[in-house]
């Protein structure tokens, strides 16, 4: 009798390519009003932040930063690219993101959606209630 190897035993954390791909997911998967918002928004996926970024944000550890926001979003009004502005970016970072996912229960591309969503509404002046409704039409 051959014995089947638990199902568990193949699992990996998923590659920053991985990574990009789900962030991309749940990026396609938002209501199209809201990535309407996002237009010219690059997504990036690294697997920490920098430490001048972690300075900036005043962070604790490495752990504490799930999501970022960089640049200029509709709260501050809407501006045409300026020579050498850099674009309005959003990073992901992994190795935080998956240390908050093995403490917690919910599944990784809800949280990677879920920091998305956040990352993007804050900047762009969208109260909770408006990133939980969004949430709720991207399920």
């Amino acid at each position: 009798m051959t014995k089947t190897a638990p199902e568990w035993i193949v699992h990996r954390s998923p590659t920053l390519a991985e990574f990009e791909d789900m962030a991309q997911t749940a990026f396609d998967g938002l209501p199209e009003s809201f990535r309407k918002l996002c237009e010219g928004v690059v997504i990036r996926v690294d697997d920490w932040p920098d430490d001048e970024t972690l300075d900036q944000m005043n962070c604790e550890s490495d752990y504490d930063l799930l999501g970022l926001f960089r640049g200029r979003g509709l709260a501050q009004g809407v501006a045409l690219a300026q020579t050498g502005q850099q674009p309005n970016m959003i990073w992901l970072y992994r190795r935080p993101i998956l240390d908050y996912w093995a403490e917690n229960e919910d599944t990784l591309g809800a949280i990677v959606r879920h920091v998305l969503i956040h990352e993007i509404g804050h900047h762009f002046g969208l109260s909770d209630d408006d990133m939980e409704r969004i949430e709720r039409e991207a399920d």
